[in-house]
């Protein structure tokens, strides 16, 4: 067996993730215990009373810690991956879970990051739209039909027949339609606060590279598929430089999963919450099983299912 863990991406949050892991085990305990920052992550995860998890700057901090937590438990029962891979802020948990980051440290810059990314977006005029069943090619010349209103980028490749596109709004709208021409089945505005992995992020890169500058990145324990490329780090690559590029760039999902298909993956562990990565795999590689874990219940499944039970 290759295993692989993928990280789930901001937009799977939901109140009360990890309450029944914060009960049943130490090691997500001391994740969520020892993070250092200026709310209750606890809380907002829990219950979120405030009806603030939704907001970037909340989601991302509370989404790593869930994410580590849950590193950290499948570690204590020998369960350790071949390769890793995120989908956007994921990449920031497989970084942690290949020893790059502390589980402290990564949710310390994913706080950074969420906070970086909402001030980039603040008070410009974005959206960013779901476009199914249309290729790539197309959607690009889609947008390139619409560079008059605006910026507008395809911003995922999450799998085939499934991308998103994100920019000014009124760019947004007017390679929607221009895709509806071309033959998409639908375009779906999605509700998000800003034009993410789009070049109207560079400001939210400029940050991460000033903060990065001063942040100690351990070895790769083993290796990490990078959103921006689809696939491992090459030569002449550095993680500080590709985190940088990620905030501003495509993110090639699609890539990474036939990527980790390529490299032999039979199993892949989806750390959520949600199971929102293992739909993309099944449309990508379907050969590949897919299990997600977000409950003490998914983790019993688990193990089971590696023991062959």
């Amino acid at each position: 067996m290759k295993l692989a863990f993928l990280y789930a991406g901001q937009g799977s949050q939901h109140p009360g993730m990890g309450a029944d892991l914060y009960q049943a085990y130490p090691e997500f305990r001391a994740v969520l215990d020892g993070a250092r920052l200026d709310f209750d992550i606890k809380t907002v995860s829990f219950t979120d009373p405030d009806g603030v998890l939704n907001q970037t700057e909340y989601t991302q901090p509370c989404m790593v810690a869930f994410a580590a937590g849950m590193t950290a438990i499948l570690a204590g029962k020998g369960i350790r991956p071949d390769y890793a891979a995120g989908l956007s802020l994921g990449e920031y948990s497989a970084l942690a879970a290949a020893g790059v980051f502390t589980a402290t440290q990564a949710v310390e810059l994913a706080a950074f990051r969420g906070r970086a990314m909402a001030q980039a977006a603040a008070g410009v005029p974005c959206g960013m739209t779901a476009v199914l069943g249309l290729d790539r090619d197309k959607l690009q010349a889609a947008c390139q039909a619409a560079s008059s209103e605006g910026v507008v980028e395809i911003a995922n490749y999450n799998c085939p027949g499934q991308l998103v596109i994100g920019g000014h709004k009124a760019a947004v709208d007017a390679a929607a339609a221009r895709a509806k021409e071309l033959g998409a089945k639908r375009c779906l505005p999605l509700k998000v606060s800003g034009p993410f992995h789009t070049s109207l992020l560079a400001p939210a890169g400029d940050a991460l590279r000033q903060r990065f500058a001063s942040e100690h990145f351990g070895p790769m324990q083993f290796p990490v598929l990078f959103n921006c490329l689809g696939r491992e780090m090459g030569e002449g690559d550095t993680i500080p430089a590709l985190l940088e590029r990620q905030v501003q760039s495509s993110v090639y999902m699609e890539d990474t999963i036939r990527r980790m298909e390529a490299l032999g993956v039979d199993t892949i562990v989806e750390i959520g919450p949600g199971k929102v990565l293992s739909g993309f795999v099944k449309k990508t590689a379907p050969a590949i099983k897919t299990i997600p874990v977000e409950t003490c219940a998914d983790i019993d499944a688990l193990c089971a299912a590696l023991k062959g039970e």
